[in-house]
């Protein structure tokens, strides 16, 4: 069971002192049977005062506001947390879904509401059309059906790390044949979403001990990748960047119906156009000793 240590700072520098909005920080990780965070701390300077709450999706949010202006701005938390993910999980998967197509209960249908829904246009069912050349058959096994459709992701798009901000649409990322993680997980998404399974996005941090893995090279890399809900199992995490499935080496910290409403720190300030000189992300996930 390792223990992980995770460092990640965001600073921002401006030309002259800026009166700095509130701020949303989504950096603590979310606790799981396969996650146990030891401990959070977060350091924010200029001083801050900080309140914490949850979104609807159980995401742990802190709030900063700020009396004092600032010609920096820096955010750094740091978490430790035991992984115990399996590295080849077995799903329980529910009698009546093992095959697909299988339909949610009502309470599940329900719940899972708009995760159900795509959320990008797709007026001529292109991506629909793309989804469904991965049912090889009616009836077809459902967890080997998932698999499938996430490999294929990789299999068709070519990896291209992207630092600068926001995310691809599904069929601009086809069309491309190339994107960041983000891009890769909302591809995935969408798919299983027009096959009419339930799926959110997951941000988080991926630890890649062996440095073999897609996505953790350099600064700054934060991870995305997919959770679909399939009864009796629940959420079952799907990478398509590293073509994996299950939580081994995945730390999440937020969930969300879509990747814009997992951004790690947003916010905003009061000055001049050209304040702003640069902002800095660095983050750092390693093992350490218990």
């Amino acid at each position: 069971m390792p223990r992980i240590s995770i460092t990640h700072e965001t600073t921002y520098r401006y030309r002259s002192p800026v009166r700095l909005d509130p701020h949303r920080m989504m950096l603590r990780p979310r606790e799981s049977r396969d996650l146990r965070l030891v401990a959070f701390d977060l350091d924010i300077a200029p001083a801050a005062r900080v309140v914490w709450s949850h979104d609807v999706a159980g995401n742990a949010i802190a709030l900063a506001t700020f009396e004092t202006e600032a010609e920096v701005l820096s955010i750094r938390s740091r978490a430790f947390v035991d992984l115990t993910a399996p590295v080849w999980p077995v799903f329980p998967i529910a009698a009546e879904a093992i095959s697909y197509p299988f339909r949610y209960s009502d309470e599940d249908i329900t719940d899972l509401g708009a995760l159900t829904l795509a959320q990008y246009a797709d007026d001529a069912g292109r991506l629909r059309d793309w989804a469904k050349g991965f049912v090889m058959s009616r009836p077809t096994d459902t967890l080997s059906l998932l698999k499938d459709l996430s490999n294929g992701v990789a299999a068709r798009i070519a990896y291209q790390s992207r630092e600068t901000e926001g995310t691809r649409g599904p069929l601009e990322t086809l069309d491309l044949g190339e994107g960041s993680c983000r891009d890769f997980a909302v591809l995935f998404a969408e798919a299983v979403r027009t096959l009419g399974f339930g799926a959110r996005l997951v941000s988080g941090y991926l630890f890649d001990p062996a440095a073999d893995r897609i996505g953790s090279a350099g600064s700054g890399s934060t991870h995305a990748w997919v959770e679909v809900f399939v009864p009796g199992a629940g959420w079952i995490p799907f990478d398509p960047t590293n073509r994996s499935v299950g939580s081994a080496n995945l730390i999440p910290v937020a969930v969300a119906r879509r990747i814009s409403q997992v951004v790690p720190v947003a916010g905003s300030f009061h000055g001049n156009d050209n304040d702003p000189l640069d902002m800095e992300v660095a983050v750092e996930v390693r093992e350490v000793e218990g």
